[in-house]
């Protein structure tokens, strides 16, 4: 089966519909991604087969969570090849989004992907999460491969507007992690995400500020 059809198929099952153009995109992205994969090992996932269900219908599952409003934010968090945040950035043009990542060669790979599709909503910065600042917070911020839930809130806390949410993608469901979260954080979900082609446990962990001082 050609990717092409894989994602179409695996858009119907997500009842995601994109138009043409950026369906494109996100082909040209996961060539770009496969390209620089054979140089700077960006993702863990080499075969370029599972790119559609693995990479592109793994980010994109996390779109109904995503703020709905037109002006929306986004920070991708150790974006590192560029999920969930280029996808999805892909799938939302009005969003403004950032990809942040401390690894100077994953950073230069995503500004090549910026260049390359003319990704107009997406910025890119290279460093660490806890020394950005930003003019303004952030709606929204994502992680997909972040390694403790309590440390994702803690060094990305001052970079979430006071309304915002944290939206982790995780494996199996993270109860250790979530009974670990301090107690100015509230989970507002634990969502399966049914990712087509993707056979193991997807989880996405909807956070919030209890307080208007984190």
């Amino acid at each position: 089966m050609s990717l092409q059809t894989q994602l179409e198929q695996g858009l119907l099952a997500l009842g995601t519909g994109l138009p043409a153009a950026a369906r494109q995109r996100l082909l040209d992205y996961a060539a770009l991604l496969d390209k620089w994969n054979k140089t700077y090992r960006l993702t863990a996932v080499h075969d370029p087969s599972l790119a559609v269900s693995h990479h592109l219908l793994d980010s994109l599952a996390v779109l109904p969570f995503l703020p709905s409003f037109a002006a929306a934010t986004l920070l991708d968090v150790g974006s590192g090849g560029g999920m969930p945040g280029i996808p999805l950035a892909i799938a939302r043009p009005e969003m403004r989004v950032v990809l942040l990542d401390s690894s100077s060669k994953k950073t230069a790979f995503l500004r090549q992907v910026v260049i390359e599709l003319r990704l107009t909503n997406i910025a890119v910065h290279c460093g660490r999460v806890e020394a950005y600042q930003p003019a303004t917070r952030f709606d929204a911020i994502t992680a997909r491969a972040f390694s403790d839930l309590a440390d994702l809130v803690k060094l990305s806390s001052h970079l979430l507007q006071t309304d915002g949410h944290w939206l982790a993608m995780k494996g199996i469901r993270p109860q250790d992690e979530i009974a670990r979260l301090p107690d100015d954080v509230r989970v507002d979900g634990v969502h399966r995400l049914d990712v087509p082609g993707v056979a193991g446990e997807r989880h996405l962990v909807v956070m919030s500020s209890c307080c208007s001082g984190l």
